[in-house]
């Protein structure tokens, strides 16, 4: 009778169906400390998630290292959906300055499943208040008339977008700067603010509202058309500096064998939280488009942009400081 009791509980166990997902909290990691686009969009997005999902959506900042350590910890998660990436363009650039310096924490080109591209957020070059130039142009011209000054200027962290961008610009037009790498956006626009850099640069919702109140300048943006809240703003092609252009996004990743339906049904609630009016007019706030792509998407923008930087990055030696 044991053996029957036995054989019975495991043929059950067997058959018994799998809990639905999500059936506990779901972790969001943001690889920036709070105050900057990222974070911002993840809990634009994570609270109505949660409000849909019934289940809670814990947005938790892990900064540092170009935001290698949060994804990081995501790449190593197990791979059920309960523990998803936040990230943006600097997911691409960081990843292979890590790889080209042989310091990478994850392999971005398979430890990660996209899940959705939430928003398109366009990217822009910034200056400290005091900075005497209103455009990328001038404000080339005017680090090579005054080389007795010491100009610098901020990143997010090793091979992040304005460490690229900075170094980029330098290799093109000869004029020397020097790197100063933050753990993130909001500590970078702080120390702009307060003129103790003379350049930085980020995605535009966290930056639009100091842009207009006069607390930085816009200097560039880095999309490939102008940008509709800021429409005076030259692109950096137009400005005579294409190998700075590049389209920004925030967007969704879980780690690598994550099962295809609970990717499927974390696009759904993504792409529906995105859409949801409230939502998607804050976002329309901040300077950001919803999107909601499907995983494919994700995954393209992704791959392009890693195949895009990886020669500009190994032939500018972008380095780790």
């Amino acid at each position: 009778m044991r053996a029957l009791f036995v054989l019975v509980l495991a043929v059950w166990t067997t058959v018994a169906p799998a809990q639905p997902f999500p059936s506990k909290p779901i972790r969001l990691i943001v690889p920036f400390p709070a105050g900057g686009t990222t974070d911002i969009v993840a809990r634009l997005v994570g609270q109505r998630m949660q409000e849909t999902m019934g289940q809670p959506v814990l947005v938790e900042n892990r900064g540092g290292a170009g935001g290698q350590i949060g994804a990081a910890e995501v790449a190593k998660a197990a791979p059920d959906g309960y523990t998803l990436l936040m990230h943006n363009i600097t997911f691409p650039m960081a990843s292979v300055a890590a790889q080209v310096q042989n310091r990478a924490m994850y392999n971005v080109d398979g430890d990660f499943a996209g899940v959705s591209i939430a928003v398109f957020v366009p990217l822009v070059i910034t200056a400290a208040p005091n900075v005497p130039a209103q455009d990328l142009r001038e404000f080339v011209a005017l680090v090579k008339r005054d080389q007795g000054t010491k100009y610098t200027y901020g990143s997010t962290g090793p091979g992040s977008f304005m460490h690229v961008m900075g170094e980029a610009l330098s290799k093109q037009t000869g004029i020397e700067m020097t790197h100063v790498p933050f753990k993130g956006a909001a500590p970078l626009k702080q120390e702009l603010i307060a003129a103790r850099l003379q350049l930085g640069g980020d995605q535009l919702s966290s930056s639009l509202a100091d842009i207009k109140a006069g607390k930085i300048k816009a200097l560039a943006t880095n999309a490939s058309r102008r940008i509709p809240d800021l429409p005076e703003l030259a692109t950096v092609r137009e400005q005579g500096f294409p190998i700075l252009e590049a389209d920004g996004w925030n967007g969704v990743f879980a780690p690598a064998k994550t099962p295809r339906p609970v990717i499927d049904r974390l696009q759904k609630e993504i792409a529906a939280a995105v859409k949801h009016p409230p939502t998607e007019k804050r976002l329309r706030e901040i300077g950001a488009e919803a999107v909601g792509s499907s995983p494919a998407e994700q995954d393209a923008i992704l791959k392009r942009q890693v195949e895009q930087f990886r020669p500009v990055i190994r032939d500018m030696r972008i380095e780790n400081n």
